[in-house]
């Protein structure tokens, strides 16, 4: 476990120092934590009883849904210290790395991060521009 602690702790720096910056670095860093428990999927609802149950970080559901949506995160330094903690990126003299994009469709209204997403695999008998949200993620291989 020290190897999270040698990860986790470099990016809760780049919170601020106020009562509100410490918590929310605690936060962030114990989502993370969460995703990477093998105890529940990454569902931000799951995230949210995987804090309270495994951890016992107790914070109000609207609360944490705020959190999760913020624009004001501070990603700019948490990726810039996130790459600088990869010993080596490279492979051979080449940087390898995977993307991966989701389609989630959904039904309803006022969905967070919803709009009509073109589906470049969608089948004959589906809609091309599905109400959805697209996740995107990019991972760095070595």
């Amino acid at each position: 476990m020290f190897i999270l602690r040698d990860i986790l702790l470099p990016l809760q720096d780049h919170f601020s120092e106020t009562t509100l910056g410490r918590e929310r670095a605690s936060l962030f860093v114990y989502t993370i934590l969460s995703i990477i428990v093998p105890f529940t999927s990454s569902m931000t609802s799951n995230l949210w009883s995987c804090l309270d149950t495994l951890f016992g970080f107790e914070i109000k559901n609207k609360r944490f849904y705020t959190f999760m949506a913020s624009s004001t995160l501070p990603w700019a330094g948490l990726w810039k210290t996130i790459w600088e903690l990869i010993p080596s990126p490279e492979t051979d003299g080449r940087i390898l790395v995977a993307l991966d994009d989701s389609i989630i469709t959904k039904v309803g209204k006022n969905i967070f991060g919803c709009e009509a997403i073109f589906d470049h695999a969608a089948k004959s008998n589906q809609s091309k521009y599905p109400w959805a949200q697209n996740i995107v993620s990019v991972g760095l291989m070595k």
